[in-house]
């Protein structure tokens, strides 16, 4: 009975934080039931679990984000970062020149949060440090599944048996529902039945929808898709500038615009790219190409395929060698009038196009 009076006691603190309550009396309790400390309560925990690596350009650390906003110096340019928007100032700025030393400092205190959602100010990079040093390295497993998520909000029935009375529960975001389940496995009441109000939706890292229909088949749906994606926790923020590319995509802007131009080119580390000051590149839809200077035309060929951050482009022109390469895309970039397409291969060899369409 002490253990049912905590539990009550605990989801009503819970609930008047953050949540909505409705009492509904009730004859009949609930089919289909969650069970405390079940393998579906941990897996649920892990996929709701507060995911640190969306900021490992900043802190290197797969286990805690920094709480936002934050204030860092990058390259010596005092950036304030409200959103993860500003990762990409930040990587912008480190990726303006290739030969330079890309530094970040970041300004104490600071608050990070950790995969539980508990909040620890940290007022210098000693303290910093002993968290950092505790997280998972680049890309060993860890506890957090990243390849999906719930889509909110959630409604949780929560059955008791002795007052067959249902409380009904919101739950909105990960916090939340990470908070209910972590209370839930903690008092483990044989009194109170916990179920969802399903039919609920769980989206994949592809934009994927799923409907599930009951405890079994969610179980079953993380079992599947929780270790089906690349969960980037690694500490090279250059090498996911293209999760979403697509050799269509690529393919329809190269030809869609004209006159592209080189606006760098390294090959061995060598910059090359003023050699080539005044020449025009156009891509045709047949797999050939030409590059156009004082009049003289140059003909070659080109082709692409892959996905994703894997998508190789193929470059052949015959008197121009220092463009000929098996490359990759790295990045595509569009703003309202400009284009550029990066390519690379290594840290040694970059071709960067550029023209004026969007």
């Amino acid at each position: 009975m002490k253990i049912s009076i905590l539990f009550s006691i605990m989801l009503m603190f819970f609930l008047s934080s953050c949540r909505t309550e409705e009492l509904v009396s009730i004859q009949t309790p609930p089919e289909d039931t969650l069970t405390a400390n079940s393998n579906l309560t941990s897996l649920m925990s892990q996929t709701v679990m507060n995911d640190g690596s969306n900021d490992n350009i900043i802190d290197n650390s797969n286990c805690f984000n920094i709480e936002l906003p934050v204030i860092v110096i990058v390259n010596g340019l005092e950036i304030t970062v409200n959103s993860d928007d500003d990762y990409e100032t930040i990587e912008d700025i480190f990726d303006e020149f290739n030969d330079d030393l890309d530094t970040i400092e970041i300004t104490f205190p600071i608050t990070i949060v950790l995969s539980d959602f508990t909040e620890i100010t940290i007022n210098n990079f000693t303290e910093l440090s002993v968290y950092s040093n505790n997280c998972h390295g680049e890309n060993e497993s860890d506890d957090d599944i990243e390849c999906l998520d719930f889509v909110y909000p959630l409604t949780v029935s929560i059955f008791n048996k002795t007052t067959e009375v249902i409380t009904t529960v919101t739950i909105n975001d990960d916090q939340e529902l990470y908070n209910f389940i972590d209370d839930f496995d903690e008092v483990d009441d044989d009194d109170d039945l916990v179920t969802f109000n399903f039919p609920i939706s769980i989206v994949l890292l592809d934009g994927t929808e799923l409907t599930i229909n009951n405890f079994d088949e969610l179980e079953e749906a993380i079992n599947l898709y929780g270790d089906d994606c690349d969960e980037d926790d690694d500490f090279d923020y250059n090498d996911d500038d293209c999760d979403n590319c697509s050799t269509e995509q690529l393919s329809d802007i190269l030809t869609g615009c004209t006159n592209w131009s080189i606006e760098d080119l390294e090959r061995n580390d060598n910059d090359l790219d003023e050699l080539y000051e005044g020449y025009f590149f156009n891509f045709l839809t047949d797999g050939t190409l030409t590059a156009t200077y004082a009049g003289t035309i140059e003909n070659g060929t080109w082709s692409t395929s892959g996905s994703g951050n894997n998508i190789s482009v193929i470059i052949d022109i015959p008197t121009l060698s220092d463009f000929n390469n098996n490359w990759y895309l790295h990045e595509i970039e569009q703003d309202s009038n400009e284009t550029k397409v990066d390519l690379r291969v290594g840290d040694d060899d970059e071709l960067k196009f550029k023209s004026n369409c969007n």
